[in-house]
């Protein structure tokens, strides 16, 4: 069994445990990038039209990836990881999702947040993903 840490990191604070858990695991890693890196001014949660506002308004926005579509054929368990953002999920783990097949491994989450609930995060996933094996 290949494990795979695939994460999205907009300050380096995921990216930081997503490198240690890789190593702990003997696992590959993989950056989820945006295809329009998010800029400070984009990360401003106080600013009603921050880009990571907009998108934390409307889950239907799914940002366009640097790569669409990864090779996960050799993966069985991939450790999903990225920040919490408005209590969920960031838009682009949702484009990941979207664009890759995940169906038939076991999907294990982990997140950062700076004071918001992870649960949240965790059971909008699964809700909107029925069909995957997230724990």
């Amino acid at each position: 069994m290949k494990t795979l840490v695939a994460y999205f990191s907009a300050t380096g604070t995921t990216k930081q445990k997503a490198e240690h858990l890789a190593q702990e695991k003997g696992a590959d890693l993989y950056e989820i990038e945006p295809k329009v890196k998010y800029t400070k001014e984009d990360l401003d949660w106080m600013n009603a039209k921050a880009r990571s506002t907009q998108e934390g308004k409307d889950e239907q926005i799914r940002p366009e990836l640097k790569e669409e579509k990864v090779d996960l054929d050799a993966y069985d368990e991939i450790y999903l990881g990225f920040p919490i953002w408005w209590y969920r999920a960031p838009n682009i783990i949702y484009s990941f999702i979207d664009h890759n097949d995940l169906e038939g491994k076991t999907i294990h989450l982990f997140m950062t947040s700076g004071g918001s609930s992870i649960s949240n995060a965790q059971k909008q996933l699964k809700k909107a993903y029925p069909n995957l094996n997230i724990d």
